[in-house]
């Protein structure tokens, strides 16, 4: 990829296409602290739906100084254009297909009278997989509104945020340091004997238990729940479909699916 093509991609990130993602892949295999190529990179994994995503994520903030930026852009309308056009193309066609539907109820109620004998409509339907229903790998879609789910996703990686400048000394010779400042200082204070003096005045202790309280099911949400289950967090994944199902009782069905799915995965991988 060169220098036009890439400025090209800068301009038009919405079009990036399978072929010049691997390109930018190339391209950070050499330039690993190419922050704009990772960004576009991030971008062409998400447009793919590649699961390769939600690792490349890690890894992209690893790279990044400053994380809240790249929540700001992961949570963009840019970034998701790709995800609303699709959305409302989906839904431009559904309200065509009820429109369609409507206009020829009346045409086809005889035939789904006669129909209904038919065995062919009594066939078993084909289950799919637990791993299927949970879009196991599928990119996470994180909102503006969702900073503490994505800051667990990041808290759970072993990535550590990348130092671009060296250590000069070796890790022996800074524990050896530590140690002698740590004696010193307690020789130090055998030397001057310091005593505490008590204070005259009353403190009034304010209880920080009581002023830093929350509500941990105010900040249960989906992509959390599945933040826990692509770490392979199961019981916490299961926790947290419960508090949303007593959040969202009309969803009971759905949140009650998800976490039979997870029950039959925790099964097969303790087996």
């Amino acid at each position: 990829m060169n220098a036009s093509e890439f400025s090209s991609l800068l301009q038009e990130s919405e079009s990036i296409n399978t072929a010049q993602t691997s390109a930018l892949k190339n391209v950070l295999t050499d330039f690993p602290y190419f922050q704009s190529a990772r960004a576009l990179y991030l971008k062409g994994l998400k447009n793919q739906d590649s699961y390769n995503y939600n690792t490349e994520l890690k890894i992209t903030a690893a790279y990044t100084t400053d994380r809240s930026i790249l929540f700001d852009y992961i949570t963009s309308t840019a970034f998701n254009q790709n995800l609303i056009s699709k959305t409302q193309q989906k839904l431009q066609a559904q309200q065509k297909l009820n429109n369609e539907n409507t206009s020829h109820d009346l045409d086809h109620i005889t035939s789904d009278f006669n129909n209904v004998l038919d065995p062919n409509l009594f066939e078993e339907k084909s289950e799919t997989s637990a791993e299927e229903n949970l879009e196991l790998g599928k990119p996470l879609e994180f909102n503006t509104q969702e900073k503490h789910s994505f800051q667990e996703w990041l808290k759970l990686t072993s990535i550590s945020t990348i130092n671009r400048e060296e250590e000069k000394e070796g890790k022996s010779t800074t524990e050896s340091t530590k140690t002698l400042s740590n004696i010193e200082l307690i020789d130090k204070f055998i030397s001057e004997k310091p005593k505490i003096i008590p204070a005259k005045k009353s403190v009034n202790l304010k209880s920080l238990t009581q002023e830093k309280t929350f509500n941990s099911e105010e900040l249960m949400t989906e992509t959390l729940a599945k933040v826990y289950l692509e770490q392979k967090n199961y019981k916490k994944a299961i926790q947290a479909y419960r508090i949303l199902s007593l959040k969202y009782p009309e969803k009971n069905s759905f949140f009650a699916d998800r976490i039979s799915d997870i029950e039959k995965i925790e099964i097969t991988n303790t087996k």
